[in-house]
């Protein structure tokens, strides 16, 4: 069974250390990791985690984000053998660890400050000019005149100074509708592309594989970021992905389908299961989990409004023939 974490018994007494993480799961299991180094540690207290860890698969999530940090090898194998009936294991565990509370609060003060811990997501809010939260969208009017439609979940820095158009797409997803400047080219770039127009309307969304470029109207340049340096022209209604090592072939789209979320919708025709769940996930603030491969191969179509996430998995569920649990936090599991 999963549940949220919340305010009762596993749920580890606070201990103060300087940084409190906006997420009440990862502050949590920086407490539990902090309060079973200190030798003191009961056995009560040991079964106490075991239980925590077992109410939500982002528990153990956030807890083995830590230990890959700062696990000591003996913690992390005791960690492996917990059961009820492992009480020597976790003895032995206790006897082997060497850092104190009050070292570990210390050491958790350190992973902040450096940016270890969740460093990329800080580092994003830090850079970015523009963000929109997961579910939301964002219209921006850019200095020169151009608009920038941002989709859910997205960061961009800009720079507009001395003449210059550039945007950083940190995360995420835009759309741009240029104005035209044929002194300055606009420029915007992904972890994996970059994208140089004069004056034209095109998305570009970049994620941790690659940055994909999709082209409404005029012409676009796209050059890989990559060590073959591809580079790419697309027309209206055309597409190309650039990855860590090459630029792909240029496709056909259909940009009022694949940019659909601009007008608050998400369509699919004969889509893996899975691959619109993922899609969906973008937008959704819980987690969907799909239990089966079968179900996950499933082959739907359809045509949603992303204000009601939840609603378009329920439909597209009953109209598979798949199951659907909803557990507290959010979380969705399709069988």
């Amino acid at each position: 069974m999963v549940s949220v974490i919340g305010g009762d018994s596993t749920t580890p007494r606070k201990i103060k250390t300087c940084y409190e993480h906006d997420d009440p799961i990862a502050d949590a299991a920086l407490e539990w990791f902090v309060r079973l180094q200190g030798a003191e540690t009961l056995n009560e207290e040991w079964q106490l985690f075991e239980r925590w860890l077992d109410e939500d698969v982002r528990h153990r999530q956030e807890f083995d984000k830590l230990n890959e940090i700062w696990g000591s090898r003996s913690f992390e194998r005791a960690i492996s053998q917990l059961t009820p009936s492992s009480s020597k294991h976790l003895v032995s565990a206790r006897r082997s660890a060497r850092w104190t509370i009050r070292t570990m609060a210390v050491a958790a003060c350190v992973i902040v400050s450096v940016g270890l811990w969740q460093g990329p997501a800080m580092m994003v809010a830090y850079q970015a000019d523009y963000a929109t939260a997961t579910g939301n969208q964002s219209l921006v009017s850019l200095p020169d005149g151009s608009s920038m439609f941002l989709n859910t979940d997205t960061a961009v820095s800009i720079d507009f100074d001395d003449g210059r158009r550039r945007v950083q797409l940190l995360k995420g997803e835009a759309y741009f509708d240029v104005k035209h400047d044929q002194a300055h080219p606009f420029q915007v770039a992904g972890d994996y592309g970059k994208v140089e127009v004069r004056g034209t309307a095109f998305s570009v969304r970049t994620d941790s594989s690659q940055t994909t470029v999709v082209l409404e109207r005029g012409l676009v340049d796209v050059t890989c970021l990559c060590a073959s340096r591809g580079e790419a022209q697309l027309l209206a209604g055309q597409t190309v992905t650039a990855s860590a090592t090459a630029l792909s072939e240029i496709s056909s789209s259909d940009p009022s389908r694949v940019l659909a979320w601009r007008n608050g919708r998400i369509a699919f025709d004969d889509v893996r299961l899975g691959s619109v769940i993922d899609e969906l996930g973008r937008y959704y603030h819980g987690r969907v989990f799909i239990a089966s491969n079968r179900v996950e191969q499933l082959v739907v179509s359809g045509n949603y409004r992303l204000d009601n996430i939840e609603g378009a998995i329920r439909t597209l569920a009953d109209a598979a023939g798949v199951g659907m649990t909803r557990l507290p936090g959010g979380i969705i599991i399709l069988r």
